[in-house]
């Protein structure tokens, strides 16, 4: 199964001093080869890769637990909006429709009781090193 086919990925990110951050993301195909998700501008996702853009992805569950007999793949990630964001978010959309809806309420929700709640305006594409 190809990771953009996964429901889950987990997405590693590096803090400035090495440490990896990992978290659950909604892949899918970036094309050429690459996978994208879509996620906040204000992610501490996108604020690590602002720092180095050398990312590693695995099949996971939503918990972001990676699922057993695969490994991790390592890659460069780029943070992009505009046109490309907007392909990126049709494609999660398409592939995770309700559950997309659900999340922006959530957000919502959140933004409207002053708790946060960013709204997902970026995507992420990473870029395999063996694709």
């Amino acid at each position: 199964m190809a990771l953009a086919d996964e429901k889950y990925m987990a997405f590693t990110t590096y803090r400035k001093d090495g440490t990896p951050k990992p978290g659950p993301v909604w892949p899918v195909d970036a094309g050429e080869g690459r996978v994208g998700f879509i996620t906040s501008s204000q992610s501490w996702k996108v604020k690590r890769i602002a720092n180095s853009n050398r990312v590693a992805v695995q099949p996971s569950d939503s918990r972001g637990r990676t699922k057993d007999e695969t490994s991790p793949r390592s890659g460069t990630a780029e943070v992009v909006e505009g046109a490309d964001f907007d392909a990126i978010h049709a494609k999660v959309r398409e592939k995770y429709g309700f559950q997309l809806t659900l999340i922006n309420a959530f957000h919502s929700l959140q933004r409207l009781i002053g708790r946060g709640g960013h709204p997902q305006d970026r995507a992420v594409i990473v870029t395999l090193d063996d694709a």
